[in-house]
């Protein structure tokens, strides 16, 4: 499963209440091909537990044995991979580097219980540090805020990180293709919640990491208060059960909504929901269906592949979908 910030924050808190020194490592700059983008964290600390990537494993060995054996007092930018020879010796991809922070958390609990008490509510956070003298301040979210660099009004060097919820997958429908979703999503780091509210379905369901919720579809999209981290699949291929999901998840917040079927089946399933449930074209144009990107898939598991490629894509800010459809109009 990938690491997610809450569990690298609520690691280094781990550590600064077992009183030993903490050292947060953040991606700040990359060159070339990086295996990890910028905002990546790991925190390490002195008696040697480490949560967290920042290289996917090429430099995180040379930092463990520098971290835990000499912690920096003050912030430091290192550049990992600057010559052919640095580049060999970590195993850096062909002409990448890495600029990292590392920030001593020594005297941060208070800042990040807060930061982590508000993850736990799903709040979304710019935290902003200035590297010369290791002060940050948390600030409320704006579209305008990205993982950066920056300088303030005086000159000094400033680290800029947006710090948001888990990304949540709701699926609905516990089948064959739910149960493979559910796993890969798992490993992406995704909170997996399933709704069904059929028994025989539900008494096969024995995937430890996933939340069964209660009730039938449209309820479990009202109480989980689908946000724009919240991606609602249906795959029960029952119009009953998908398309409750659909009229609660097609006018929340989730950034992504979609639903298994055909061509034939998702434009059927859009005009009805036009015509019987006073949805506008803007709201049924939001449906993702057929659900996942158009690799061919047939299987359950190449199914699920097709939903995760399509939602990480999105994540991304690739909408795939959309071009592939302005290379057929040109």
């Amino acid at each position: 499963m990938q690491t997610t910030q809450l569990e690298v924050l609520q690691a280094a808190l781990d550590g600064l209440q077992r009183q030993v020194r903490v050292t947060l490592v953040s991606v700040v700059k990359t060159f070339g091909t990086s295996p990890r983008p910028v905002g990546s964290l790991l925190m390490v600390t002195t008696d040697g537990h480490f949560v967290g990537s920042v290289s996917g494993g090429c430099v995180e060995d040379d930092l463990m044995e520098r971290l835990v054996n000499n912690p920096p007092e003050q912030c430091e930018l290192v550049r990992y991979g600057e010559t052919e020879q640095q580049r060999h010796h970590f195993g850096l991809p062909c002409g990448g580097t890495l600029d990292l922070l590392l920030e001593p958390l020594d005297g941060k609990q208070k800042e990040l219980h807060t930061l982590i008490a508000q993850l736990e509510k799903r709040l979304t956070y710019c935290r902003r540090l200035t590297i010369e003298n290791n002060q940050s301040e948390l600030l409320a979210y704006e579209p305008s805020h990205s993982p950066q660099l920056l300088s303030d009004d005086t000159g000094n060097q400033q680290w800029q990180n947006v710090f948001g919820p888990v990304w949540r997958l709701l699926i609905i429908g516990a089948g064959q293709t739910s149960r493979y979703l559910a796993e890969m999503a798992n490993a992406l780091g995704y909170r997996v919640m399933v709704s069904d509210p059929r028994p025989e379905y539900r008494r096969d369901w024995n995937l430890s990491y996933t939340e069964l919720l209660d009730g039938y579809p449209d309820d479990a999209v009202n109480v989980i208060q689908a946000d724009k981290r919240t991606a609602i699949v249906a795959l029960t291929h029952d119009p009953k059960l998908d398309d409750l999901a659909l009229l609660e998840g097609l006018k929340s917040e989730a950034f992504y909504v979609g639903a298994l079927g055909s061509f034939n089946t998702n434009r059927n399933r859009r005009q009805r929901l036009q015509e019987h449930f006073d949805f506008s074209k803007e709201e049924v144009d939001r449906l993702r269906g057929p659900v996942g990107l158009p690799i061919g898939s047939k299987t359950p598991p190449e199914i699920a592949l097709a939903v995760l490629a399509e939602l990480t894509a999105l994540r991304n800010g690739i909408d795939i979908k959309a071009q592939l459809e302005q290379v057929s109009n040109q």
